[in-house]
């Protein structure tokens, strides 16, 4: 039998596979962002309060998930822990850290143990600095799949062929130029062209 605590652990964990908060989860669904709220999970009299069909359907289109793997989700057990490489993002600018597609390689990595994201490429990058708040605070760790396919709205590492790696939202991508918002308000968004950009891969998970 499905109960309360399961479905919404099931969206609490799709949130994190997307590498948002539940209400980062709702804002990309298109809802109120308070919609998967913990406080808006019982009724100011006590009564379990469900999420709706129509928010659930809208979650797992905006986060591309099909039912199947929501159903995934809801299951009891713990779940899995893999093992992945963890750099500071300060260091991530440095050479000898990534190949040219972006994937992890060379020494110098730590390694942390995170909910598996199912990508055995995945590394963890950990914030520094106050420059992505609200979404990320400094102590915060982003797991980042740089085998992901990409989509307008996901967060994304970029790393740019100066040596720059910048955090930020997709905001449009087309074959002259890449849009990106900054998470951070009083940082100004950027514009990048192809030829500027070395690698970019997706945020799949964050410890908020």
């Amino acid at each position: 039998m499905l109960t309360h605590d399961q479905i919404w652990t099931a969206l609490d964990r799709l949130a994190e596979r997307a590498g948002l908060s539940p209400s980062g989860l709702a804002k990309r669904s298109g809802l109120d962002p308070t919609t998967f709220n913990k406080s808006k999970r019982i009724t100011n009299d006590g009564r379990e309060r469900w999420p709706s069909t129509e928010s659930v359907a809208k979650a797992l289109t905006a986060t591309n998930t099909a039912i199947d793997a929501f159903v995934q989700l809801i299951g009891d057990g713990p779940r899995a822990v893999q093992s992945v490489p963890l750099l500071g993002l300060a260091q991530a600018g440095a050479g000898g850290y990534f190949d040219d597609g972006g994937f992890p390689v060379g020494k110098g990595w730590d390694e942390v143990g995170l909910p598996a994201v199912n990508d055995e490429h995945a590394y963890a990058l950990e914030i520094s600095g106050d420059s992505m708040k609200p979404a990320y605070r400094a102590g915060d760790i982003i797991v980042v799949s740089p085998g992901a396919p990409i989509r307008r709205g996901d967060r994304v590492v970029v790393k740019t062929r100066d040596g720059e790696v910048m955090v930020k939202e997709l905001k449009r991508r087309t074959a002259k130029t890449l849009e990106l918002l900054s998470l951070n308000p009083s940082h100004p968004d950027r514009t990048l062209a192809p030829a500027e950009i070395e690698w970019i891969a997706r945020i799949v998970w964050a410890s908020q």
